[in-house]
């Protein structure tokens, strides 16, 4: 078993829920250390989210990547993000996520979708998992907004070196974007 894997004798007791979002659940954990002592934690239990790297090659064939500039209320400001969305359709494959949110956000169906990873955002808080795509051989249609954030947002079209640059300056922070963004990089070299 690896680090990442293992159980190393904890056992998950019970959860007690204490809110009930409109896509997250908060409960408090009970959890059995291996030495039979007894801890509890506050989780966010999370659906998951799916991102996506859209990809384009300019006649040269230098990659370019649609990312997208909108509000985040946590932060209360703007955030530039490669598109994402929420696993809020039951029984909804993350492929299938993927597309929908590709054209939701960036106005774009891809040809193809490569599984670059699966991100744990915040695996201290949360058991939500980012499964993160490269699109390519997108075509443009037109968006399908939903929410105040997206009907204000801005589609930005980068050079992918210019896009790692700006991961660099600490231009993009957004975790999924960072990683994402970086092993789209390689993934293309």
């Amino acid at each position: 078993m690896t680090g990442s894997t293992a159980r190393r004798g904890f056992r998950h007791v019970v959860d007690r829920q204490v809110h009930q979002g409109h896509v997250w659940r908060v409960v408090v954990a009970d959890f059995e250390a291996p030495d039979g002592s007894t801890f509890q934690r506050d989780i966010v239990r999370s659906p998951g989210a799916v991102a996506a790297v859209p990809v384009v090659f300019d006649a040269e064939g230098n990659p370019s990547v649609a990312l997208i500039r909108q509000y985040r209320p946590p932060y209360e400001r703007e955030i530039i993000e490669i598109p994402a969305g929420m696993r809020d359709v039951d029984g909804e494959p993350t492929e299938e996520t993927a597309r929908r949110e590709l054209v939701e956000e960036a106005g774009l169906v891809p040809a193809t979708l490569e599984l670059l990873t699966e991100l744990l955002p915040s695996p201290g808080l949360t058991d939500s998992v980012t499964t993160i795509y490269l699109a390519s051989g997108c075509t443009p249609v037109p968006r399908s907004l939903h929410g105040p954030e997206e009907e204000h947002s801005a589609i930005l079209h980068v050079r992918l070196d210019e896009a790692v640059a700006m991961v660099v300056r600490g231009e993009i922070t957004d975790a999924k974007s960072v990683v994402g963004l970086l092993l789209t990089e390689r993934r293309l070299r």
